[in-house]
């Protein structure tokens, strides 16, 4: 069982898939069960990052066609634009770039001005390592290994509220992302409709036996600590109220039958309950393409559809919340320009990320990216990197939380934004 104080303490909350009555403390069910379920939060703005695991061919899923030093050195994995033959060509967004067949859901987006591409963007330090890679993109700080917080944890801090919700930051995820470590915070959710509270950090209590939620709040002496704590009961309370496993999603949106769009259509009801949801973080994976990648059918083919479908399931759902939304994709880095002998991809430098939102600069491919020469290459085999990760990540945060501060946000950058966001 967890302890009345320790529930109380919001922050560091691990929400995990076992159970939603039998799991949440007796105490808090019951109480909840008896009360008028009241929103207590403001309509705020909403960040959802979504992170592709094992690195994304950005070179695959937005195609620089015409460029034939790509060609020659992808003679299986090439893809066209030309409407010819039995295959389904890339969708030529600008004469330049062709779009993934599969990703033809994002289209009318980009048409719209709502999404946004960048093709170049990476992290400044070189490594190949996953974990590595992963771990520099998540923290915000790619040079140092010590950083104890994650860049989306920092965030949270910046937002400037005097009490943060026990949901202002939330990952659909079964264990708290890098992103999310730090002093402020946050929770990681498997599944809306079955989980219990355990405590990170946090001793186990043994007398759970309060009536109402004022016997327990009234036990504290903090004013703070009252405060957060009712806020985090009127939050599970409406957790509780909603009827998650029926939940309908608005405007015929169809969320695929995937790990990522279940998360999706979850962070869509975070949303739409208004338990004041402002950052929210979900994973995509299987992204590691060594082997058989495949063109218009394969593995990525499968990947980019359900990543594309997820998205766009979720741009539908949120219907007249829209505005208050932006969705950004992040991989640790991309794969090599030459197919490998087992027609996949290896460890590359530069990959791409998608932007989606009504306060985007969309409609174009950002990025400074060359032609595909050995001499324009990163270590003579990549996609080099001209598009530091933090100069968009800092850039949508900002624009779109109001936060401007990158100091904190990524302390050891002091770089430009290439203008991804409107204003």
């Amino acid at each position: 069982m967890v302890s009345r104080r320790g529930f109380l303490k919001s922050g560091g909350l691990a929400l995990l898939g076992v159970g939603l009555m039998g799991g949440i403390p007796g105490f808090l069910a019951e109480a909840a069960a008896s009360e008028k379920i009241i929103s207590p939060y403001k309509k705020r703005k909403t960040l959802i990052c979504i992170f592709q695991r094992g690195a994304m061919d950005g070179l695959m899923a937005v195609t620089p066609f015409n460029d034939q030093y790509l060609k020659d050195a992808r003679p299986t994995l090439f893809m066209s634009a030309a409407k010819a033959g039995n295959g389904s060509p890339l969708i030529d967004l600008d004469g330049r770039f062709g779009l993934h067949p599969s990703m033809k859901v994002f289209e009318p987006l980009f048409r719209e001005k709502r999404l946004g591409i960048v093709q170049g963007i990476g992290s400044p330090n070189n490594t190949r390592s996953h974990f590595d890679a992963q771990d520099y993109m998540e923290s915000g700080t790619p040079f140092n290994k010590g950083t104890s917080s994650g860049w989306l944890n920092r965030a949270v801090g910046l937002l400037g509220h005097d009490a943060l919700t026990p949901f202002t930051a939330v990952s659909m995820t079964s264990a708290m992302p890098r992103s999310f470590y730090g002093d402020n915070p946050s929770v990681s959710i498997s599944n809306l409709q079955d989980f219990a509270i355990q405590m990170r950090g946090n001793p186990m209590g043994a007398n759970m036996a309060a009536k109402s939620f004022e016997d327990l709040y009234d036990q504290t002496s903090s004013g703070l600590l009252k405060q957060t704590g009712k806020e985090s009961f009127e939050a599970v309370k409406m957790l509780q109220k909603t009827n998650i496993k029926n939940y309908t999603p608005a405007n015929n949106a169809v969320y695929p039958n995937s790990a990522l769009g279940n998360s999706l259509k979850q962070i869509a009801q975070l949303v739409k309950m208004d338990v004041g949801l402002e950052v929210a973080f979900a994973e995509s994976n299987g992204w590691d393409t060594h082997f058989n990648q495949g063109t218009e059918n394969g593995i990525f083919a499968r990947n980019v559809a359900d990543l594309s479908g997820s998205i766009t399931a979720l741009w539908t759902d949120l219907g007249a919340y829209q505005d208050d939304v932006t969705i950004m994709t992040m991989t640790e880095f991309g794969r090599t320009v030459h197919q490998n002998g087992t027609g996949g991809t290896d460890h590359g430098r530069a990959s791409c990320n998608f932007i989606l939102g009504n306060d985007i600069n969309g409609g174009l491919v950002h990025g400074d990216m060359k032609p595909l020469a050995v001499e324009n290459l990163e270590d003579g085999r990549d996609l080099a990197v001209t598009t530091d990760f933090r100069s968009v990540f800092s850039e949508v945060a900002d624009k779109h939380l109001n936060i401007n501060n990158d100091h904190v946000l990524f302390p050891d950058w002091s770089g430009n934004r290439i203008g991804v966001m409107r204003g």
